[in-house]
Formats: C-alpha cells, structure tokens, sequence
C-alpha cells in the first residue's frame, strides 16, 4: 500500500512542475520576462539557477522580496531616469524595470549620469499576488529546472 502512495506522489510532480513552468514562462505576469532559467526567458535579473538548491521557503523568500539588492535607479545622461539592472563592464544594454515587461535602452557605463540605491520599485511577484498553490508550482519548476529536484513542494512549504 505505501508502493502505491509513493507512486502516485512521483505522477503528481511532473504536473505541478508543468503547472510551474506555465506560470513561468506566461507572458503577462511570467518570471521569464526577467529571469533565465533552462535556457528561457530574458537575462535581465539574476539567473534563477542560483537559487534552485534552497529550500521552498527560501526560494518563496526570493521571490517575495520586494526591494532588491541588483536594481538601481539610473539616471542616463539624457536625462531619463528608471529603476534598472545597472549595467556591467560588458552590457550595452539597461532594462528599464518600470515597464512590463522590461524595456531595453541601448546605454553603457558611458551613457549613465548617476546610480542611486532604489526605494521605489518592488519586484513584481509583489504585485501578481500568487497563490499559494501557484508559488508552490513555480517553487516546484525552480528547483526541478536548476537543481533537477523532482520533490513535490507543499503550498504550507512556502508560507
């Protein structure tokens, strides 16, 4: 009897790691419109592999944060200013965070006036109030995607 309650637990999985991967990759309100993972979704904060070994609760703090550590708010010599990935030695490119999803601006290090800490912008997950059923599935992908964890993760895991 245990054989069976353990199988059927291993065939939930995949669904709620596909209902993750929905949730995702959605284009309205998606973690991918900011975050890779798995080779999807647009760089424009970090890559969400980083945190595919912590726990449910650990990822559910990530995702709930709602002032980051990464976003500044950048002011362009131009003139215009928005919260935004600053730009690294390499990148050409700043992501205005302001906009839905994130809006590129050509611009270097060259092209920025100033950099300041950011007290306005929160991280969108904030404002998408999922569920606690949905931040378990979107838990579920993160971990199978990054870290190849197949466990089901509980929504009482990630209150």
């Amino acid at each position: 009897m245990i054989w069976l309650a353990l199988l059927l637990a291993q065939a939930a999985v995949p669904t709620q790691i596909e209902r993750g991967e929905a949730l995702f990759n959605d284009a309205a309100r998606g973690c991918s419109t900011c975050h890779a993972l798995k080779g999807k979704g647009t760089a424009v904060g970090p890559d969400l592999k980083d945190i595919s070994r912590l726990s449910p609760k650990g990822i559910s703090m990530a995702i709930r944060s709602t002032v980051t550590q990464y976003v500044q708010v950048v002011k362009l010599k131009s003139g215009e200013s928005f919260p935004a990935m600053p730009p690294t030695d390499q990148s050409t490119v700043v992501y205005d965070l302001s906009k839905m999803p994130p809006e590129p601006h050509k611009a270097g290090k060259a092209d920025v006036a100033s950099m300041s800490p950011n007290s306005t912008w929160k991280h969108p997950p904030s404002a998408r109030k999922y569920t606690q059923e949905e931040l378990a599935d979107l838990i579920a992908y993160i971990r199978f995607s990054g870290a190849n964890n197949r466990q089901a993760v509980s929504p009482s895991d990630v209150q």
